[in-house]
């Protein structure tokens, strides 16, 4: 099975034209603040779903379970300080392509170590790493994205693996139309052939697609490539202690606080 195929088998009964037909006439009953664009793909961790609060959870009930003393906000914060190294060693040619799953379990098999973390079983440490498929959402996203989801198609656009934002769509109630994970093109951002995957497989053009992302460096790999942009804040995604500042006005095409304001800007 191709991936065009595999897209195709992701999506409701219908296929992809009569999805992006039906998605077009409701816009045309809306006021017209996103003109052409017709599919909204989004960065996924830290965007759509609260990945630290998660994974400090998740650490927090293991912790409870094996009488372990952890620092769990450091634990999840040197987790995903691993996830872009270890990206780019795979994007350098380190590495042959390898899903984030196992590029996920590398990391955790190492701070084990560091945290001094001992008598975890192999199925203890296989479930703790798929911690990453059980992540809860911001309280605005699936709201927000039911919202969206009326007027245009909405994908994942996400370094996640295929079986990693499927059990997080399951988990997390996403109503996702399909799943693009950058598995598909073994890529990952900020390759273009990642932000090019919706262009590619609903046969648009660039600006007939926006990029959604908490993350400006996402947002303005997208941008250079054509895609229109709109940028999230998430303000606790690092907790308290990280706020990020929002990028000025004009940077991207919308710059909102959460997914309800993008609807209502983009007329939903």
């Amino acid at each position: 099975m191709d991936r065009r195929h595999f897209l195709v088998g992701s999506l409701a009964a219908g296929g992809l034209a009569p999805l992006l037909a039906e998605r077009a006439a409701a816009a045309q009953a809306a006021p017209e603040r996103a003109p052409g664009v017709q599919v909204l793909v989004f960065d996924t961790f830290g965007t759509v779903v609260d990945w630290r609060s998660s994974v400090i959870a998740e650490g927090e009930k293991l912790g409870r379970e094996k009488g372990l003393k952890v620092d769990w906000a450091a634990f999840a914060d040197a987790w995903r300080g691993g996830y872009g190294p270890a990206m780019n060693r795979v994007r350098t040619g380190q590495l042959p392509w390898t899903k984030l799953d196992v590029l996920h379990r590398t990391t955790l098999d190492g701070l084990l170590e560091k945290f001094k973390i001992e008598g975890l079983t192999e199925a203890e440490k296989a479930h703790f790493n798929k911690a990453w498929h059980r992540l809860h959402p911001w309280p605005d996203s699936v709201a927000g994205l039911t919202r969206l989801r009326k007027r245009f198609v909405i994908a994942p656009l996400s370094n996640g693996n295929v079986s990693l934002l499927t059990n997080m769509a399951k988990f997390a109630g996403l109503p996702w139309d399909a799943i693009l994970s950058t598995e598909l093109v073994r890529h990952y951002k900020p390759d273009k052939e990642t932000y090019l995957m919706a262009v590619d497989f609903w046969d648009l053009e660039p600006a007939h697609v926006m990029m959604v992302a908490a993350h400006a460096g996402d947002l303005n790999a997208a941008k250079a490539l054509g895609l229109r942009t709109a940028y999230v804040h998430r303000p606790l995604e690092y907790g308290p202690a990280r706020k990020p500042e929002p990028p000025a006005a004009g940077t991207f095409d919308f710059i909102v606080k959460d997914f309800g304001e993008l609807a209502t800007q983009v007329g939903v």
